[in-house]
């Protein structure tokens, strides 16, 4: 399909428009039907390029096909980075397109919802503890474990859960682990090159491929 030419000026006065209501730290996007013909990043930058073509299963690709809002938390398939997107159907010299708007994948929860407290099970006895309490939380053997300084808990929530209802200084840096930013001691690689956080009670945990781009963004190095 015929590649759409608009001025660069032009696609600038979406961005400047939506600055009103929507968060600072939002990425912008819109496309146009098959490519991204413009990508402004914020804080919460997913690294599309202008002209890169359209995914299967992205948010762009629903909306232009559907022709309607769609709003939903993707997991960091597509691009190496969770994300909450809200994509608007729109028509562009005449073409079916998409705006759409990135922001960190708890953001559609409200803060109400967001978990103040973790309630642990431990020898039999249940423990209600602050969430900032909390150092990191752990999938192992199909259970999900977090830790304080010096004691763990079992807990009913699965990661993916509380990936979605955790406060924003929780970062997901493995399909086994969510640490709490604010414990983090140092960040150093191991005899492999990979990235190992150490938190401040000594653990060492290792950042996997998948969510590098996502910690690196976040931690902002």
């Amino acid at each position: 399909m015929e590649n759409v030419d608009i001025p660069k000026k032009i696609l600038n006065q979406y961005a400047t428009i939506l600055e009103d209501w929507v968060p600072k730290d939002a990425s912008i996007a819109i496309a146009v039907s098959d490519r991204y013909i413009y990508y402004d990043p914020g804080m919460h930058d997913i690294h599309l390029k202008e002209g890169q073509h359209i995914q299967t299963g992205s948010i762009a690709e629903a909306t232009i096909k559907g022709r309607r809002k769609v709003e939903v938390v993707m997991d960091n398939t597509l691009y190496g980075m969770s994300y909450f997107g809200i994509g608007y159907p729109i028509d562009v010299k005449g073409e079916p397109g998409a705006l759409i708007i990135i922001l960190p994948p708890n953001f559609h929860v409200l803060k109400k919802d967001q978990l103040q407290f973790l309630t642990g099970k431990r020898d039999d006895e249940w423990f209600p503890i602050p969430i900032n309490e909390v150092t990191y939380i752990e999938s192992l053997h199909k259970k999900t474990w977090f830790y304080t300084s010096g004691e763990q808990y079992n807990i009913s929530f699965t990661l993916k859960d509380l990936h979605l209802r955790l406060p924003k200084v929780f970062l997901r840096i493995h399909r086994s682990y969510i640490i709490n930013m604010s414990c983090i001691e140092k960040i150093s690689r191991d005899f492999s090159s990979n990235l190992v956080i150490t938190l401040i009670d000594g653990t060492e945990l290792p950042v996997s491929q998948t969510y590098l781009n996502e910690v690196r963004s976040l931690l902002g190095f």
